[in-house]
């Protein structure tokens, strides 16, 4: 299942104001034209799957800091059933041993890999629902608490119940989303 991407334009934007990059370079980064970055950036023109695969490459959560280390760290402590993501294409970068258990699989492995096909009806429509609460817009946006169904899958389980999504920046950026349990 393909993540839809409709903001990964203005992601690109913010990327591409953190690191002094033009729309000329970013274009060669790519492998695009300069108009085809500024028509995706003002949500003119959807990118292809190829298109969005290099646009993560760039805007893509990474914990290279220390203090971004940090944050994983703190979450592969917590008690409770957490991970973090990357916001954009919902890497995995960091689990709870709560949530490492949870796994059907060595979790491990799951670093680095996208739980989108994962997702269950009720997460792919609460996703749908974030480009209309500002929820890729602003620094800081409010948290977000999501009912969700079961997903039926053995090595990637979802119970039937709420979780709790909060948006971070790390130390570049990038955002994170820290996906909580509730119980």
């Amino acid at each position: 299942m393909l993540l839809p991407q409709p903001h990964l334009g203005p992601a690109l934007r913010r990327w591409r104001v953190l690191h002094r990059v033009k729309q000329a370079h970013a274009a060669e980064l790519i492998g695009v034209a300069q108009s085809t970055i500024s028509r995706w950036e003002s949500g003119l023109q959807q990118m292809d799957p190829d298109q969005q695969t290099r646009v993560e490459a760039l805007v893509g959560a990474r914990l290279t800091s220390a203090a971004d280390r940090a944050l994983a760290r703190l979450v592969e402590r917590s008690p409770g059933g957490a991970h973090l993501i990357c916001d954009h294409s919902h890497r995995l970068l960091a689990l709870s041993p709560t949530r490492r258990n949870e796994f059907g699989c060595v979790a491990d492995a799951m670093i680095g890999q996208s739980l989108w096909r994962f997702a269950t009806d009720e997460l792919v429509r609460n996703e749908a629902t974030l480009p209309s609460l500002g929820w890729h817009d602003l620094a800081a946006p409010p948290e977000i608490v999501a009912e969700t169904g079961a997903n039926g899958s053995n090595l990637i389980p979802i119970k039937a119940g709420r979780c709790r999504w909060t948006r971070l920046l790390l130390s570049d950026g990038a955002a994170v989303r820290l996906v909580e349990t509730l119980s």
